[in-house]
């Protein structure tokens, strides 16, 4: 008899990135920041740039040193207004783009103004806010959900119609109603392309709500960066605006981790984090690894 072929299939996962690239993607943005910052110092030291032009990376650290409490104090107000209206911008986004895949009248009669508060520039809208909401952080808030809403609503729209009419004609088949239909096909195929929106709004929302207080407030880092450029005080207009980015950085990198950990089982987040291995080993002991 012809002896019998035994061979066992093993199906393991990659681990995760290397230690190196963990280390590599952590050390190289900073790297790269010191290098420009050693730079913007050596050029202000030799050419003896004027403060009020260019102050040197030393004196903004020295200021933010100066003065941490009053710093903290306006960031976490920009950071509060700028989340508020990244979770409301999200909620209302979402909500028109489920209305929108489901009702082509109403993606025709909306749509169009969705894009033309778009194309008005936010510095215009922001007195009007203020008058109508005064110079609290309600109208902070709408202005930021302003300018998030736009990406996330197309990102949103796009993402609940990227499912294939066959894969919505197989789960009908299956006798799937429609709100099983939304959440285990649409829902989950919009995912990527709504986190892609998330990540673009997610700056903006911070952008949004500065773009509030340099208009009129009492506070926020959009208050410090106005007052003084009153006061041409540059280095304490930089301050404000390096604590403007690192809230940011935050914001997307918060968007990106939430990514990783929602879509673990998307190809991309596999592509970057690890794939599948196949481990195959036939009767005489050999292997073979398929990665995948």
């Amino acid at each position: 008899m012809t002896d019998r072929v035994q061979t066992n299939i093993e199906i393991t996962q990659k681990p995760m990135k290397h230690t190196g690239e963990r280390v590599a993607t952590i050390l190289l943005p900073l790297i790269v920041s010191i290098l420009v910052l050693v730079t913007i110092e050596f050029i202000c030291r030799v050419w003896n740039i004027p403060e009020y032009i260019l102050p040197r990376p030393s004196q903004v650290v020295q200021e933010l040193g100066a003065r941490p409490e009053v710093y903290l104090r306006h960031t976490a107000i920009t950071t509060l207004e700028a989340a508020v209206g990244l979770i409301l911008a999200t909620i209302l986004a979402f909500a028109c783009g489920t209305w929108f895949v489901y009702s082509r009248i109403a993606e025709r009669a909306i749509y169009p103004y969705t894009v033309a508060l778009k194309a008005v520039p936010i510095v215009a809208l922001a007195p009007i806010l203020i008058i109508w909401f005064g110079p609290g952080m309600l109208g902070k808030i709408v202005m930021s959900a302003m300018v998030c809403f736009f990406p996330i609503v197309v990102g949103a729209t796009a993402g609940l119609r990227s499912p294939t009419r066959e894969s919505i004609d197989l789960f009908r088949s299956l006798g799937a109603t429609e709100r099983q239909t939304f959440l285990h096909l649409r829902l989950p195929s919009a995912m990527p392309q709504l986190f892609s929106a998330l990540k673009v709004s997610a700056t903006l929302s911070v952008v949004g709500a500065i773009v509030g207080e340099l208009t009129g407030a009492l506070y926020g880092l959009g208050f410090i960066i106005i007052n003084a450029s009153y006061e041409v005080d540059s280095v304490r207009m930089f301050a404000g605006i390096v604590c403007a980015s690192f809230v940011g950085i935050f914001f997307f990198l918060t968007v990106d981790g939430l990514e990783k950990k929602i879509l673990f089982w998307h190809e991309s987040i596999e592509e970057e984090q690890g794939g599948t291995v196949i481990e195959t080993s036939g009767k005489d002991n050999t292997s073979e690894r398929v990665a995948l």
